[in-house]
């Protein structure tokens, strides 16, 4: 399995983004999928993800309202769509699928992506 992110970049504060990520080698539709998140000298925290064949979608209480992750299994991608980005939302965005049903943490999560850069400007 290996996961491919994308859509990382150089943003301004307040402006909206969105972050995709593909799998080969398997399908989502088997997997809880993730995006996790990482900033310079903090560790990987969970930002949404998708259990239980996507039937249940959780949400980090700071991404609450400005978040939205979504999974197209035909299509095998799973997306996440930011608005409203603050300076603090600087971090490396993981992609992840678990091959357990349900899974928050990110020893939960058996594939990563490499990870895709958002850098919001105040």
């Amino acid at each position: 399995v290996q996961l491919q992110a994308s859509g990382g970049g150089l943003v301004q504060a307040g402006d909206s983004l969105t972050l995709s990520c593909t799998l080969s080698g398997g399908t989502f539709s088997s997997y809880a999928a993730g995006w996790f998140r990482q900033a310079p000298g903090k560790e990987r925290e969970l930002v949404a993800a998708t259990v239980w064949a996507g039937t249940r979608k959780y949400y980090a209480d700071f991404a609450k309202g400005r978040f939205a992750i979504s999974k197209d299994n035909g299509k095998n991608m799973q997306s996440l769509q930011v608005t409203s980005l603050k300076p603090e939302d600087t971090a490396v965005y993981y992609c992840a699928a678990s091959s357990h049903p349900y899974g928050l943490g990110p020893r939960d999560y058996h594939y990563w992506g490499q990870g895709t850069l958002v850098t919001v400007s105040s």
